[in-house]
């Protein structure tokens, strides 16, 4: 297989990124129907195309498209090429996040960028458009991410594409669609050849004939297949991300019970210690470690999960929604 070598390494809408900490949450008790269709909201503003195109393989060469590899376990200082950028393991140099769109209360919290490309050549991905794992009872689960490392060549190749065919390069700041309401956005963020932006793409892929920017919207588009399809319908071969910690997240569901709510299952942990700002919008998040998890009992959690329903510590009639996302490289919360 040419291309990498892997080293192993109500209904409201949700404004914020899934790469941030703002206002995300889960709610339990998510009936099945909304979660498949948040899910089919994964990839922004792909909604219709993506069902259309899921399985079809990129037309594109494979990821880095030049056939070299990285040298597993290389100590040297990484070099950059004609296109600059950070070489650290924290940086991020290409990345595409989504954000926005119609969904349940905080329905972006364990939703997360589906591609990012750091400094020093590691790629963090995830294909939305595939099947999802088996359900845990009324827990969600999230497929895992994928991880590969590329070498200096295979980086210029796609921050190559990224700035020319993929339209990064000469990008406006902002792309609005008037034909469409209530979508998500694409956010493609690149720091990298003198470039250092974030470009929003409303409704990516609802291309109706009226739409504005067009040309521009397609290179996007084609950018978006490209970045999360990295693995080419996994004929490239690429490891499962195993996070070093997952960023819990807690809401008070006002009463409502949820599905199969169980107790409260940390002794050392409360309610409490979840941090946030509800009447800022910021929901309760904590760091959580994959030792504080193994006590739910669930497997396969490497991508995250929503809808479980813990009851409070202290107040057996009160319940929270709970649900987890993996924390990438350069998350701490």
């Amino acid at each position: 297989m040419a291309g990498i070598r892997v080293q192993t390494g109500v209904l409201i809408p949700d404004p914020q990124p899934s790469g941030d900490n703002g206002n995300q949450a889960v709610i339990s008790g998510v009936v099945e129907t909304m979660s498949k269709m948040s899910r089919a909201l994964l990839l922004v503003g792909l909604v219709t195309l993506l069902a259309a195109c899921t399985g079809t393989a990129s037309s594109m060469a494979p990821p880095g498209g030049s056939g070299s590899s990285a040298t597993p376990g290389s100590t040297e200082e990484p070099a950059t090429g004609e296109i600059d950028h950070a070489t650290g393991a924290d940086d991020v140099i290409l990345r595409l996040d989504q954000g926005g769109g119609m969904m349940i209360r905080g329905g972006g919290a364990t939703l997360v960028p589906p591609f990012t490309l750091y400094g020093d050549g590691t790629v963090v991905f995830r294909n939305p458009a595939l099947d999802l794992p088996p359900a845990a009872g009324p827990v969600f689960l999230q497929n895992p991410m994928r991880t590969a490392k590329l070498d200096e060549e295979q980086i210029q190749d796609l921050l190559t594409f990224a700035i020319t065919e993929g339209g990064l390069g000469t990008a406006k700041l902002q792309y609005d669609n008037p034909m469409v309401a209530d979508a998500g956005t694409a956010i493609f963020t690149i720091k990298a050849g003198g470039l250092d932006k974030t470009v929003n793409v409303y409704a990516l892929g609802m291309n109706d004939a009226g739409v504005p920017d067009l040309p521009a919207r397609a290179q996007f588009f084609t950018l978006s297949e490209r970045l999360t399809n990295f693995d080419q319908n996994g004929t490239i071969a690429t490891d499962v991300y195993v996070p070093p910690a997952y960023r819990g997240v807690l809401i008070d569901t006002g009463g409502f019970p949820g599905e199969a709510p169980i107790e409260w299952p940390w002794a050392d942990i409360k309610p409490s210690d979840f941090k946030g700002d509800e009447t800022a919008g910021v929901l309760p998040t904590r760091v959580m470690t994959p030792e504080e998890l193994e006590v739910l009992g669930i497997d396969g959690i490497e991508g995250g999960f929503e809808g479980m329903t813990l009851t409070d510590p202290d107040d057996p009639t009160k319940s929270y929604g709970f649900g987890i996302r993996p924390l990438l490289p350069g998350e701490d919360a």
